[in-house]
């Protein structure tokens, strides 16, 4: 692999720059445009985050963006990557194209999973600190609204209707049900042992929480909000408080669910019309942040133990190559 380019600090944009550049993405999502075949990297002690080819799987720029980046999403026109700044309160935009920062949204402290809504238009933020959910008007960059949620909020998705808005509680073993309209909490759903992050599956029928210290994911039916199966996880010869699940995705089609295993170094694969655990891939040292390509060809795993992100071919559930990433990595994003 070619020496990564040397880190660069980027200038924060002003902040009327920010509204105009972010109201343009926004304005401009049903437009089409060629995918840069990027995937991105979040590093959380090096600051940075790096962009490979998905084509060649080399690096091809790594750059500062914050202090102590983390979870990292593409805006529904693919044009944008928000990034959240954990130790610097705000969430970034980078263009996708250019790799550059064109704006930074001040989102209150310890940002530490987000979503957007549907259209794009509306940022949901889990403040772990203050333990409260939070709404921004990306075109504004003005807070919508904020609710107090159970201590330690982390993972954040809102339906696919817009209507509500998911946030679990790592402490209070909560998923907290927001209503978008009414703009309150409407119901706690008792799960297992610190939830950590979300999955909408089968339409969004169904809710998918890991449960990181209980070695299982909890299933939700979204009309009913009641848990209605536990999946657990249990590679063999790993010790039970090896198996921390965080980070899931699924494929297009909905019909497999991935979940990395954390310490266990290990994603399952599950049959999400059964709920059962097909197979068990050995991956690097703890995995937690997943991505999928969009012909769900190959899954992309960042291990933060490791310094590595695994590679995986969903037709073996075998790793076949390893990018060597930053200290920490966090998230992974794929614009292909």
């Amino acid at each position: 692999m070619n020496k990564p380019p040397t880190l660069g600090f980027i200038a924060c944009a002003t902040v009327a720059a920010m509204l105009l550049l972010i109201a343009a993405g926004v304005a401009g999502a049903a437009e089409s445009r060629n995918a840069t075949g990027q995937v991105f990297v979040s590093s959380e002690k090096d600051d940075a985050v790096a962009a490979y080819s998905a084509a060649s799987r080399q690096l091809i720029a790594v750059w500062r963006q914050c202090k102590r980046p983390r979870h990292l999403q593409l805006s529904p026109d693919r044009r944008r990557l928000y990034v959240a700044c954990s130790d610097d309160s705000r969430v970034d935009v980078v263009d996708v194209a250019s790799r550059k920062t064109v704006a930074s949204l001040p989102v209150g402290d310890d940002p530490e999973l987000f979503d957007l809504s549907p259209d794009g238009r509306t940022l949901y933020v889990s403040n772990e600190e203050d333990g409260l959910l939070s709404a921004y008007d990306i075109a504004s960059g003005k807070k919508v609204f904020a609710i107090k949620v159970g201590e330690e909020p982390e993972g954040v998705k809102a339906s696919p209707d817009g209507k509500r808005v998911y946030v679990t509680s790592e402490v209070a073993n909560l998923v907290h049900v927001i209503d978008v309209a009414s703009r309150k909490l409407v119901r706690n759903i008792q799960v297992g042992n610190r939830p950590r992050r979300l999955l909408l599956a089968m339409d969004g029928k169904e809710l998918w929480v890991t449960n990181e210290l209980a070695a299982s994911v909890s299933v939700i039916r979204t009309d009913t909000l009641e848990v209605v199966q536990t999946i657990a996880f249990a590679p063999k010869g790993l010790r039970a408080e090896d198996v921390t699940p965080v980070g899931l995705v699924a494929s297009s089609d909905g019909k497999r669910a991935y979940i990395g295993l954390g310490r266990a170094n290990h994603v399952a694969v599950v049959d999400v019309a059964s709920r059962r655990v097909l197979d068990y891939v050995l991956v690097g040292r703890r995995a937690w942040g997943l991505a999928l390509t969009r012909d769900n060809a190959l899954l992309y795993v960042a291990n933060g133990l490791s310094d590595d992100v695994s590679v995986v071919d969903t037709a073996s559930n075998k790793a076949v190559t390893t990018l060597k990433a930053g200290r920490v990595p966090h998230s992974v994003a794929i614009d292909d």
